[in-house]
C-alpha cells in the first residue's frame, strides 16, 4: 500500500508552495468527479492524504472520495501539518 499526498488548492496556491511529491488536484475537480482521471490505477485502499490552506477544502474532498469508495482518506489539514506528521 502506498501513500499519495494531494494538494486540493488552486494551481496559483500550489505554485507558491507545496509538498514536493504532492499532486495538485483542485477541489473543483472533486466536485465534478474528474479528479478520478488523475488517480487512475490508484487502489481504493491506498493511503490518501489531502491538504489545503486550513483543512476545509480537504475535508470536503475527503467526503467525496469516501462516497466514491476510497477507504483510507485523511484530511492532513495544511502543508505545515503534513510536513510535521510525515517528517517531510
Amino acid at each position: 500500500m502506498s501513500r499519495i499526498i494531494i494538494d486540493v488548492r488552486e494551481p496559483f496556491e500550489y505554485a507558491t508552495s507545496h509538498i514536493d511529491e504532492a499532486l495538485n488536484i483542485p477541489m473543483g475537480k472533486f466536485e465534478n468527479g474528474t479528479y478520478k482521471k488523475k488517480l487512475k490505477g490508484v487502489s481504493h485502499d491506498d493511503e490518501i492524504v489531502l491538504y489545503c490552506r486550513s483543512g476545509g477544502r480537504a475535508g470536503t474532498c475527503a467526503v467525496v472520495m469516501a462516497t466514491d469508495g476510497y477507504t483510507n482518506v485523511k484530511n492532513g489539514i495544511n502543508e505545515a501539518s503534513i510536513r510535521q506528521a510525515y517528517n517531510l
